[in-house]
């Protein structure tokens, strides 16, 4: 039996509904940090279920780093204004800007990277794979692993999360849009450090 204090507890530690709350904790024999996961999969799983449904909505906010030597200015759509103004979705936005200034990404997805830039890394990862003396058949599978580093580097979605490094910010974003019930777009962003130039993330519509 599913205590009514423990469905609480599960509500109030992830946003979920009490219904989802309780059917988590049976899924998961009772145990909160199972139910945790539990929940945070089933979000994951309806979230690639919205991700074709039009964002039209959304807001755009800027982060200025303590200093004022650094700040972000981001746009985030979703698919209605009620949304747009639920401390959730305003939450992701403002925790996005703030790891977009501490990990300084490119690009928002993979898709936006230039070509070019993507070649001339392989091209250096290449070189570096025969220096070091491994075997040809062996030099592909290290490169590949290498260039998944470097997307991982510099790609916002697949960064991981500076608040919570087990996960990435595509699965914070996923969880979030599982939560909230609506398809949410980090479309574009803008870095600005003081004495450098801007680093643009482009639309990932």
């Amino acid at each position: 039996m599913i205590s009514a204090a423990v469905v609480k507890e599960l509500r109030e530690k992830t946003g979920a509904g009490m219904m989802d709350c309780k059917r988590a904790l049976e899924e998961s024999g009772g145990d909160l940090e199972k139910a945790v996961d539990y929940l945070r999969k089933a979000g994951i799983a309806k979230a690639d279920k919205k991700a074709a449904r039009k964002a039209g909505d959304g807001i755009v906010t800027s982060y200025i780093h303590p200093g004022s030597k650094l700040g972000v200015l981001i746009e985030v759509n979703c698919e209605t204004d009620f949304v747009a103004k639920t401390e959730e979705f305003q939450q992701l936005v403002k925790d996005v800007a703030m790891h977009i200034a501490a990990s300084a990404p490119l690009v928002v997805n993979r898709e936006e990277m230039d070509p070019a830039m993507a070649e001339r890394e392989k091209a250096v990862l290449i070189d570096q794979a025969r220096a070091s003396g491994k075997p040809e058949n062996i030099l592909e599978k290290m490169v590949i692993g290498r260039l998944e580093k470097f997307f991982a580097e510099n790609v916002l979605l697949e960064q991981p999360y500076v608040r919570d490094p087990e996960k990435t910010v595509g699965a914070y974003l996923k969880e979030t849009i599982g939560q909230l019930g609506e398809n949410i777009v980090i479309a574009r962003f803008i870095r600005f450090q003081l004495g450098e130039n801007e680093q643009p993330g482009t639309s990932s519509e």
